[in-house]
């Protein structure tokens, strides 16, 4: 029986380089069979010599010469050359529609540069040197005329820098054999030029209708809604569930339209013709609702159910995004990990990623100007982040606003970014539509093969300028000149398939006269009215309503048993022992006398929300211990060294609790958790900051969306925000979690601000969040959280506070609150504030000698927005000679919250009562960096508060 295929198929492994030294051991084994290592003997002896070797007559019928004619060193270049077309192939592709001047010059594609001639490789057998090659190959020559076609065309590629084997191979065979090539049918080929002429047609009746207004158009890169037709429809039969989307403005009305199925008279009615009238849609046209304030035209996003035959549908979500191009990445990376996550049983939340995928479409000159986009690539395979692989566009128009490439990155490309974090990365011109087709088809199947990121470079051009009220001829002249006599892709693609004979001459303006009339149908049936002086529509009367009913106790003896579940450990778990017995002593917090301090509130809150069956999901910087050593709510076994949360271990849990520590990234984690919020309404989602001021970094997220994203585009968000704050001398960027920003932001219940200074009053912050969650009342909560009163025993409250009453916006002053009426008619002086230094003040007035405050009442502000007006007020009402009301806090003048309460307090005043701000004088920084001075700045602010800056009674001086 003869073994010649299975020898074959032995020798096809050896490659390149190799092939020459196996041939030169072969020659020295036929000399002297014990002259080679004993494997290479063994290797000869059973498969004889190298089938290369045995070519000779092969050869002589191709004109190629035999191995022994062949210098080794041209075989050796000639490998080389090879693996340039493949690996470089793109600094010489066709992939600039326009401004071909953007190639870069390069001889690394040249067979001179590797000391060939075309009769060297004339006289290399194809095998040895594609040796898998999918085409009747005869010689090196056209092995390289093929890679070049394959690898330097209207595609090309860059994926040598991704390391794993199984990708990279993958890859390699979908080029090589160009399997991933899109084949479209005759009808097809018309479909698509049909889709082209819609898309122009569209920007064309827009330019003419609405002239000289913004709309971002996608002319230049139009081939990108049929793009995005083909990646929705592969969605749509793999039964894929949802399609998360978010893109900048170039071209985003197109989307709208085409994509999304907004209604065309929705988006003309967006158009004002003049500021006295305005366009109303025709009678039943599709409503869409934003928030009451709304946003332009070009920010919305929109949903739409795409039916494939069946019960289930694939739903396409655009995200709304600002101006802020690329922060709304980790929000649709937010939005897909919602889509993919279980959260219905105990644990972390399974995931499930052919649920649902992203799809990011970047400007060229945002995707690497933008740090949040590489916040959001590091997040791509982190446990708590990852969404199963994103499918990114870049919407390449050369230009960026009226910047160049030279002076707007530092690298070749726009994607090289992503090279980084290993994306193989497909280059397209988006002048041939077949190809962009393909790149498309390749990303997809590449998506749901590995489940990893992917991103196309589409190159194309930008045919007017950033906006239409923009000239770009002034900054870009010669870029102009060429685009403005370039055709349209759509002309292009029809003279291509004049050529196929697929269509006739005349059909494209057949096409575009077709459209322009139903677009002009549409416009016509639509009505001008007169308007009434403008104004903002009325917030949902869920907005408006106040959250003080809301009942969030729980019966002792259920906190009892919460508790007890939280402390057992699984069988065989090994904790670490000094970390065992600190948690072991919650066991007795809840019993009479004792009290609760803040982590084992928390703890007992997340409990009880996880037994009424809410998700909860919370994420930050070393969040599973916590910054400051308090929440240990992952334990590391310590021989091991896997992880248990007891929440996970908890028989009473009836939903999921994803608890991660995220990467040291803010604006693009903030993001993710605010998307995951929106798409996961049902969730409790907390994001906690390592230190307050952290959340400065991500002050875009906060800005656009979480504070003002329900007014403008109506999109509901219950998160949770802790941002550990407090002034106890750790410098300027270690006190201040900036509260003077967010009351900045507040207005229309757009959030609530709190201070707490108890344990119970977080514990029943946190139910009445969860409460609000997924219903009309919902608005994220940002919350100034402790340090070092984590573990103050003055901020430990006993078990009863828990099981009865609710949080309390307004909190007397332990030590200093006149209990009766006879008191409070002494008090001329009511101190307000909030957070630490109220308690600071509570430590004074205990440890205070000879000073009596029986002038002196105060009271915690909790919650300072909404801020509780009408609780103080009638409190104040129950001090009949009161003189003043005295704003104390730690924070500088200019910061905390004097500012945003003290008009609130001059309307409360009566008769001649007067009201003072005392605390740090006007600061560029928010705290002194000397702990020294921080602790006399601090005793200060606290004895001129209390009238004891001169001794004796504390109403001296007044």
């Amino acid at each position: 029986m003869s073994n010649q295929g299975s020898n074959e198929r032995f020798w096809e492994k050896f490659h390149g380089p190799n092939m020459g030294y196996v041939e030169e051991q072969y020659e020295l084994y036929e000399q002297d069979p014990s002259a080679v290592d004993a494997s290479l003997k063994e290797l000869f002896d059973e498969h004889g010599a190298p089938e290369w070797m045995k070519e000779d007559m092969s050869a002589q019928s191709t004109g190629v010469s035999s191995s022994s004619e062949v210098d080794i060193a041209k075989v050796t270049s000639a490998l080389k050359l090879v693996e340039a077309i493949r690996r470089h192939g793109h600094l010489r592709a066709n992939i600039y529609a326009v401004g071909s001047d953007e190639r870069p010059s390069t001889n690394l594609l040249d067979i001179e540069t590797y000391g060939l001639t075309e009769k060297d490789l004339e006289n290399i057998p194809a095998k040895w040197v594609w040796s898998d090659s999918p085409l009747r190959l005869d010689n090196a020559l056209q092995v390289v005329k093929t890679l070049k076609e394959k690898y330097a065309g209207t595609t090309s590629f860059e994926f040598g820098h991704v390391n794993n084997e199984e990708e990279r191979k993958w890859l390699l065979d979908k080029v090589d054999t160009g399997s991933f090539h899109v084949s479209f049918s005759n009808e097809e080929k018309k479909q698509l030029l049909r889709r082209l002429a819609q898309v122009e047609g569209f920007e064309n009746f827009l330019a003419k209708t609405f002239v000289a207004q913004k709309r971002f158009s996608i002319e230049g890169l139009d081939v990108m809604v049929p793009m995005l037709d083909h990646m929705i429809q592969s969605a749509s039969n793999d039964k894929i569930k949802n399609i998360m989307m978010g893109m900048a403005h170039r071209g985003r009305l197109n989307v709208l339209a085409h994509t999304l199925g907004k209604p065309y008279d929705r988006i003309f009615s967006e158009f004002h013709l003049s500021p006295d009238k305005e366009l109303i849609p025709s009678e039943g046209s599709t409503g869409i609702n934003y928030g009451w304030t709304g946003d332009v035209k070009y920010h919305f996003g929109a949903r739409r159910e795409i039916g494939n035959g069946e019960q289930s549908a694939t739903r396409v979500t655009l995200s709304h995004n600002p101006s802020h191009l690329e922060y709304v990445n980790p929000v649709v990376e937010g939005f897909t990990r919602a889509a993919q996550d279980d959260r219905s049983t105990a644990g972390y939340a399974e995931m499930d990623e052919d649920e649902a995928f992203g799809l990011l479409i970047h400007g060229d000159a945002a995707f690497i100007g933008e740090g949040v986009v590489a916040e959001t690539l590091n997040m791509s395979d982190l446990p708590g982040y990852r969404t199963g692989g994103t499918i990114h566009i870049i919407a390449n128009n050369l230009v960026g606003f009226t910047t160049n490439r030279e002076k707007g990155r530092s690298t070749r490309y726009a994607s090289d970014l992503a090279k980084g974090f290993e994306i193989p990365v497909v280059h397209v011109n988006a002048d041939d539509p077949l190809a962009c087709m393909s790149a498309m088809a390749l990303a997809y199947e590449y998506r749901q093969t590995f489940h990893k990121d992917i991103l196309i470079d589409l190159v194309g051009y930008r045919r007017f300028g950033h906006n239409e009220m923009d000239e770009p001829r002034a900054t870009q002249p010669r870029l102009y000149s060429e685009i403005d006599e370039h055709p349209t892709v759509a002309a292009i693609y029809e003279e291509q398939l004049r050529k196929e004979s697929v269509v006739e001459e005349g059909t494209l303006k057949d096409m575009k006269d077709e459209i322009e009339n139903e677009l002009r149908d549409v416009y016509n049936n639509m009505s001008e009215h007169e308007t009434t002086t403008p104004d903002v529509q009325d917030r949902p009367s869920g907005v408006e309503r106040t959250l003080d009913e809301i009942e969030t106790a729980v019966d002792i003896d259920r906190l009892r048993s919460l508790n007890e579940g939280m402390l057992k450990r699984p069988e065989g778990f090994n904790g670490f022992k000094k970390l065992e017995k600190i948690l072991q002593r919650r066991s007795k917090m809840l019993e009479d006398g004792q009290k609760v301090d803040w982590a084992t509130a928390e703890a007992l809150a997340f409990a009880s929300i996880l037994e009424e069956g809410q998700p909860i999901r919370i994420t930050g910087q070393d969040t599973e211990r916590g910054t400051f050593a308090h929440r240990h709510m992952v334990l590391h076994d310590v021989e091991t060294g896997e992880t248990y949360c007891p929440l996970h271990g908890l028989e009473q849990a009836n939903a999921s609790f994803d608890i991660h520590n995220s990467p040291l990234s803010e604006a693009g984690v903030l993001g993710f958790e605010y998307g995951y919020s929106v798409q996961a309404p049902e969730t409790l989602v907390l994001w906690e900051a390592q230190f307050g001021d952290f959340a400065n970094a991500g002050q875009v997220i906060f800005d656009q969306f979480v504070a003002a994203g329900r007014a403008k585009w109506g999109e509901k968000s219950n998160m949770v925000f802790l941002l550990p704050h407090g002034y106890e001398g750790q410098g300027p960027e270690h006190s201040s979690a900036r509260l003077e920003r967010f009351l900045q932001l507040a207005a229309e219940n757009n959030w609530t601000v709190g201070n707490v200074t108890s344990s119970a009053q977080y514990f029943h912050l946190l139910r009445r969040q969860a409460a609000i969650s997924n219903e009309e009342e919902a608005r994220p909560l940002v919350l100034m959280t402790p340090k070092s009163l984590l573990r103050n025993q003055r901020v430990a409250v006993e078990g009863s506070s828990f099981s009865e009453g609710k949080f309390q916006p307004i909190m007397r002053q332990p030590g200093l609150t006149k209990e009766d009426d006879k008191a409070r008619e002494k008090v001329k002086t009511l101190l307000l504030g909030s957070g630490k230094i109220m308690v600071d003040m509570e430590d004074t007035v205990e440890k205070a000698e000879d000073h009596s405050f029986e002038t002196i009442d105060a009271v915690r502000i909790e919650q300072i927005y909404p801020f509780p007006r009408q609780r103080l007020k009638e409190i104040l009402e129950t001090y009949p000679n009161l003189e003043e009301l005295v704003w104390i806090q730690e924070e500088p003048q200019n910061m905390g919250s004097w500012y945003f309460v003290e008009g609130i307090l001059h309307k409360l005043l009566t008769g001649s009562q007067i009201h003072r701000y005392v605390g740090r004088p006007h600061r560029a920084s928010p705290s002194v960096g000397e702990p020294n001075i921080h602790k006399t700045e601090q005793n200060r602010i606290i004895h001129e508060a209390l009238q004891m800056s001169k001794g004796g009674k504390s109403n001296e001086g007044n």
